[in-house]
């Protein structure tokens, strides 16, 4: 979790205009959504009027456009529309429509962005959904595309565009925030090489194309209404496709994306990584997400159940049992704590193995509790691996200390991956195995 808010929109808004590969006429109205619902796809125009969850188990293709579906139902080109809900900072809306296909506009993203403009956003209270990418994650596609994502404390895009032979080879490189996107990304055209235009018409698509919604290149010549709008225009319109195809992974995502020759199926690709990943580490949780309640254990019932004492008792409270495999304590760390005496003095810094000993503690709470073991019971550590430290820990941080049961032997010996974080960055992570004995 994140500290800052879900945003939503403001007030319903719509706009207008033609299809590009349908070349139907659409209107589609932006809708205010609740917390927690991403973005939905609503077909006004077909029976009980549909809608489709814009993520990537919805994504059917990825033909020259990004097309989600369930069922019989799709929706074709949400790539630009994605884009400007999410680097406007929409975490929550419906997109309604009465066709297949949302509108052109002039093949950028400037009239989405108009159009959240006028419905403007407002902050929801649930915190928002950020995946901080922690170890480098890639791609590699046999068409030459590379995608890489390095951990990083912002959300940036470096990315370089070539087409055949290298023609018109271009780089940008930028943080993707609400002004810059509007400012820099949002106005970049959609493009296509000429020798691309009649297979793409064979395939019964770009029936709405025209000069006036993209930008044709033949050999050394642009074909364009109007002058490229930016030297680098084409560069600049991957990076906008880029942040609206990883729009389908349903988190934000605090890290640096290096994307060489990018297209929709190589962003896809990359963010089944990203999903994979996810689903390998889960969510950062943040204190401020939790409310005490049931499932919470203050301090004086973690030593009903713990053995453990000052100065070596490691977790100040347990904040919930998220079902039944998973377990979130919370240790405050003070600059009164006894190790910042001998540990780095000049220099305060928590041992990495009184880390590791907390994820051990909270671990042991989840497997008493699991197996409904008496306090006359303890976790011993049988080993720990992939023990793994990020970032040091300092007096004054909150340590939010996970773990996760993910393999039984019985009802005495378990292997739960475990992380501390601070601060929505995980610290330390590791795989340990404990087992259950008397004490």
């Amino acid at each position: 979790m994140s500290s800052e808010p879900q945003q939503t929109l403001a007030r319903s808004a719509s706009v207008s205009g033609t299809s590009l590969h349908t070349g139907e006429k659409v209107t589609i109205k932006l809708q205010p959504a609740p917390v927690d619902s991403g973005i939905k796809f609503k077909r006004r125009d077909l029976q009980d009027e549909p809608t489709i969850d814009a993520t990537i188990a919805n994504l059917k293709t990825v033909e020259r456009a990004t097309t989600i579906g369930e069922g019989s139902v799709r929706v074709h080109t949400v790539e630009h529309i994605l884009s400007s809900l999410a680097a406007m900072g929409v975490d929550n809306a419906i997109v309604e429509m009465d066709a297949n296909e949302p509108p052109i506009g002039d093949g950028s993203a400037r009239p989405y962005v108009e159009l959240i403009k006028k419905a403007g956003v407002a902050s929801q209270e649930t915190p928002r959904r950020v995946f901080d990418v922690r170890e480098p994650i890639h791609v590699e596609t046999k068409s030459g595309s590379l995608l890489v994502v390095l951990p990083d404390p912002k959300f940036r895009i470096s990315c370089t565009q070539a087409g055949p032979d290298g023609q018109f080879t271009q780089f940008f490189s930028t943080e993707i925030t609400p002004a810059i996107y509007e400012r820099e990304i949002a106005p970049a055209r959609t493009f296509v090489f000429y020798e691309d235009v009649q297979q793409l018409m064979d395939k019964n698509l770009i029936k709405g194309g025209s000069l006036e919604n993209a930008i044709v290149i033949r050999g050394d010549a642009v074909l364009s209404k109007e002058p490229l709008r930016y030297p680098d225009e084409f560069v600049r319109h991957k990076i906008l496709d880029i942040i609206g195809d990883l729009a389908l992974f349903g988190q934000r995502i605090r890290g640096h994306v290096i994307a060489v020759k990018p297209g929709h199926g190589a962003n896809a690709e990359l963010v089944r990584a990203l999903a994979r990943e996810f689903a390998r580490f889960g969510p950062i949780l943040d204190p401020k997400a939790f409310s005490a309640g049931e499932g919470s254990l203050d301090v004086n019932e973690i030593m009903k159940i713990l053995p453990h004492r000052y100065p070596f008792l490691m977790v100040d409270r347990i904040l919930r049992f998220d079902g039944e495999t998973k377990c979130v304590g919370l240790k405050s760390v003070s600059i009164n704590e006894p190790f910042f005496e001998g540990h780095f003095p000049g220099h305060p810094v928590m041992p990495g193995v009184l880390q590791v000993e907390a994820m051990a503690q909270v671990a042991s709470i989840l497997m008493l509790k699991l197996t409904q073991s008496g306090s006359g019971r303890l976790g011993y550590f049988v080993s720990a691996d992939e023990v793994k430290f990020r970032k040091p820990v300092f007096p004054g941080d909150t340590l939010i200390i996970s773990a996760e049961l993910t393999k039984t032997r019985g009802k005495q010996l378990a292997k739960l991956k475990c992380n501390c974080a601070v601060n929505d960055s995980i610290v330390s992570e590791c795989e340990l195995m404990l087992r259950l004995l008397d004490q």
